[in-house]
């Protein structure tokens, strides 16, 4: 008799890897949620793109569902991504990867998480980078 490879089908035909939960879809509302990096960190004068980072995940629409748990996991983050905008390193970025894969950061995490955000409107798809400055501009070449 072979053992562990004859299994009982489940009543419902699923897998006991079955979807745990079903999509979650979220509207692009516009609106910001949350607290400030300076409330949620109790310290002010982050370097912009932190705040920019910050002020991103405010904006997103699974913040919607944010509970304080998730909003401290951002503000424990905060330092991490100052540190590796100051002096990347491969350790930070991982831990910052990982929190953030947990809050749906990329299509990809949404995916895995069964999230899915309305697409952008056709006049608003270059508005993410909007903000975003050449980098010649930056080093003074424009």
């Amino acid at each position: 008799m072979a053992r562990g490879t004859l299994h009982a089908k489940k009543e419902n035909g699923r897998n006991r890897n079955g979807t745990p939960h079903e999509t979650k879809h979220y509207a692009r509302d516009g609106k910001v949620r949350g607290p400030s990096i300076a409330e949620a960190t109790g310290r002010a004068g982050w370097p912009p793109m932190v705040e920019k980072w910050w002020q991103t995940w405010r904006e997103a629409p699974q913040a919607r569902d944010f509970e304080a748990t998730d909003w401290m996991r951002l503000a424990i983050l905060a330092p991490f991504v100052e540190a590796v905008l100051a002096r990347p390193s491969a350790a930070a970025l991982a831990e910052i990867r990982m929190n953030e894969e947990r809050l749906g950061a990329t299509i990809t995490d949404r995916m895995r998480a069964r999230i899915t955000i309305e697409p952008r409107d056709e006049e608003d798809e270059d508005a993410p980078l909007a903000a975003v400055a050449p980098i010649g501009r930056k080093r003074g070449d424009v």
